[in-house]
């Protein structure tokens, strides 16, 4: 089998990266860290670090010894609501990190400049077309359109739609790469038909070989099926929480009543709208933090995209990276003919 077609469709991908594969491994908060990252990138693929609640001495000390991993390049996550934000950009600049994603909302005033000036190439999320044309005006290198059918945090839409969408709007001006309910390399062939750059999986590797999470965690992603993988749900329109995706488990249930107790702190003016929205995102940081690394998968958040079915077992990097491009080629060679 010939991967001709797929590595001409990649290019523009992996060349925006300076890796082999435009596959992009989503930031998992716990997860995506040195060893995962790497492995990645070691692998053809473009690993990226979830700094997530990390303080700067800690993205800092993470930044060096996945460095340490790999000669290949590797980007990080960073979220736009972290308090310590320009501190942890100038981290990355401080080890000449290529590639930032900011997540979780509009880059703050100045961000955006910021990571542009330190060299780095900047890539942000467009749950819409409109939003996604903003991002490019205000200097956004590339794009990643996540649907609704991704783990962790998500966004109202599906990822077919919105890759109908926006792809032929805006993938001309900048890569734009599609993220969501991918499992296998047929899905990330059609995408890349509809002018994909490149595509973005979290799911998939969670389990993978090299990833640190705990032996219960996997077992957990093994025995679920696309349906077991919900979505939360607001309470309270004044509190807007972005949902999560995870396994239904207690720990989805107890998500429950932390907004209501967060709703109450903000409604008796104990905290401000950004402090409120912070105490749910740590929530999240430490339900997630004892599902991945303590294994109590009743009580801690086990995030996982609809694409949890496909992950049956084990494997390396390398091997589920293998396996996606051959799918992927094979697919394109069938259309061919």
């Amino acid at each position: 089998m010939t991967h001709a077609k797929l590595t001409s469709l990649m290019a523009r991908g992996a060349a925006f990266f300076g890796c082999e594969s435009a596959i992009l491994c989503g930031a998992m908060s716990w997860v995506s860290e040195r060893n995962l990252v790497s492995a990645i990138s070691n692998a053809g693929g473009f690993g990226v670090i979830a700094c997530g609640a990390m303080t700067p001495e800690l993205l800092d000390a993470e930044i060096a010894a996945t460095r340490a991993l790999t000669d290949k390049p590797f980007g990080v996550n960073l979220i736009t609501m972290h308090p310590m934000l320009f501190d942890l950009i100038d981290i990355c600049a401080k080890h000449d990190v290529t590639h930032i994603v900011l997540a979780g909302g509009l880059p703050p005033k100045g961000s955006i400049e910021a990571i542009k000036a330190k060299g780095a190439k900047l890539i942000c999320f467009a749950p819409a077309l409109s939003l996604a044309k903003k991002l490019v005006r205000s200097g956004v290198d590339a794009l990643v359109v996540e649907g609704m059918e991704a783990g962790g945090h998500i966004g109202p839409v599906a990822t077919s739609v919105l890759a109908q969408e926006i792809l032929p709007e805006m993938a001309a001006q900048v890569p734009v790469f599609v993220a969501g309910g991918i499992g296998r390399g047929e899905a990330i062939a059609a995408y890349l038909e509809m002018g994909a750059a490149g595509v973005q999986l979290g799911t998939r590797f969670a389990c993978a070989t090299e990833s640190i999470a705990h032996p219960n965690f996997k077992k957990a992603f093994f025995r679920a099926s696309a349906r077991d993988a919900i979505a939360s749900v607001q309470i309270d329109p004044r509190l807007p929480v972005i949902p999560v995706r995870s396994l239904k488990n207690a720990g989805m249930e107890n998500f429950t009543a932390k907004q209501r107790e967060v709703a109450n702190l903000l409604d008796s003016g104990a905290v401000d709208m950004l402090e409120a929205q912070l105490q749910i995102e740590h929530y999240w940081a430490g339900a997630l933090r004892r599902a991945v690394i303590d294994g109590d998968v009743e009580g801690g958040s086990l995030m996982a995209g609809q694409s949890v079915g496909m992950v049956t077992k084990e494997e390396p990097v390398a091997e589920i990276i293998a396996q996606l491009m051959d799918q992927a080629a094979a697919a394109l060679e069938r259309r061919v003919a």
